[in-house]
């Protein structure tokens, strides 16, 4: 394979949001504690899931995205064919369920099926449906779940835990759809960012990353803490600026306030 097929293959990946579900895993890993040993294997088993997750998601929309000229897409330009993004596939698929059950029984069905089996639904049906958003808050809500079984096959994460992981899972749904709103519509795409006006996308992913903070703030059973109360300040005032401002101003807002939320799940 050469280096005009391999950069190709890792475009197709969708290698920024694939490294940044690992990153937060690892994060969320040293936050609990986990050894050494059982996060390289954590490392190993979502990256090569969201490897998985990222090759299959263009492999069914390679069609859509020739009828619409996006020339960012690998597989739709010819970049690189079909077999080798198949052959990829099952080379990781290999890899992310050998990976998975090396952190333990429980820990590895909860990743190959809530984690990496909700996005493959997603890619395959539920990506044109109203339910779009479900695949999204399944895969990121069971995060803090995989790394605690890995840690300890008994101990399941606090609630609030896997509560904001959700959230924030439906706020990255929203806001991975913003860009392809008008592409998606012109070839039959329809999912739940779709059916909302293109205008309250950024705020309805506002107002979850919102919920987010204020479960992570006050669902902890602890009274909150000066730097938590710093952290929702900063939420509430990014919130407004998602809903105030126009242009590509929502948009940022809103991912800062998903960065805000994810420093709230790991600083504690």
């Amino acid at each position: 394979m050469t280096v005009f097929t391999v950069l190709p293959l890792v475009r197709t990946a969708h290698p920024v949001p694939a490294l940044a579900v690992t990153v937060l895993t690892l994060l969320l890993a040293a936050s609990m504690g986990v050894s050494t040993y059982t996060a390289v294997v954590l490392f190993v088993a979502v990256l090569s899931g969201q490897l998985v997750v990222g090759w299959t998601n263009d492999l069914c929309d390679r069609e859509r995205d020739r009828r619409v000229g996006r020339c960012d897409k690998p597989l739709a330009t010819g970049q690189v064919s079909v077999g080798v993004v198949r052959s990829a596939i099952l080379a990781a698929g290999v890899v992310c369920v050998v990976a998975s059950l090396m952190c333990g029984l429980g820990a590895g069905l909860v990743h190959l099926t809530l984690g990496v089996g909700a996005a493959l639904a997603y890619n395959v049906t539920l990506k044109s449906t109203a339910l779009s958003w479900l695949p999204y808050s399944l895969a990121f809500g069971c995060l803090p779940a995989v790394v605690s079984l890995a840690r300890d096959p008994a101990a399941l994460p606090p609630l609030w835990m896997v509560v904001v992981g959700a959230l924030l899972g439906f706020a990255a749904h929203l806001l991975n759809a913003m860009p392809d709103l008008a592409d998606d519509a012109a070839t039959g795409v329809r999912g739940f960012p779709h059916r909302l006006p293109p205008s309250l996308v950024p705020s309805v992913a506002a107002l979850a990353l919102v919920l987010a903070s204020v479960v992570s703030v006050f669902g902890r059973g602890t009274p909150p803490t000066a730097g938590r109360w710093i952290l929702l300040a900063a939420v509430l005032v990014l919130a407004v600026a998602a809903t105030r401002t126009t242009g590509k101003g929502p948009f940022y807002a809103a991912i800062a306030i998903a960065g805000v939320n994810v420093a709230m799940l790991l600083i504690g």
